[in-house]
């Protein structure tokens, strides 16, 4: 499982959530927060904002639960309506995390001591 957490400056860091921690999030819904203790970002408040399953599906903070549902949507998350007025039936997951969530998507609510950039450090780019 792997976390993105955002700042208020528009900066993102990637982070693997280790698999004895999965466990400490599941069960949460999309808007609840958690110690930054858990990715290694020790000192940091993060909400939750969203994520994704391993088919790609976005979570939607109004479809209750964790499964896979078929929702008639006008716009927002997993919808981008084309014209005014549009509906479309689309494929969407829960505002609960499970274990099928692959991307967990996070926001800074309380700084930590140590800037994110330290904690994590942008990969170098494999060059040809």
């Amino acid at each position: 499982m792997r976390i993105v957490i955002s700042e208020a400056t528009g900066k993102s860091y990637q982070a693997e959530i280790p698999k004895d921690k999965e466990a400490m999030i599941a069960g949460k819904k999309i808007g609840e927060k958690i110690e930054g203790n858990l990715v290694g970002a020790a000192g940091y408040m993060l909400q939750l904002t969203g994520g994704s399953d391993g088919s790609g599906f976005p979570m939607r903070e109004e479809v209750a639960g964790s499964a896979r549902k078929s929702i008639l949507t006008s716009d927002g998350v997993g919808m981008k309506a084309e014209r005014k007025g549009e509906r479309k039936r689309k494929n969407l997951r829960g505002n609960t995390y499970s274990s099928e969530i692959m991307q967990v998507n996070a926001k800074v609510v309380a700084g930590g001591a140590t800037p994110l950039e330290q904690l994590f450090p942008k990969k170098e780019a494999v060059k040809k």
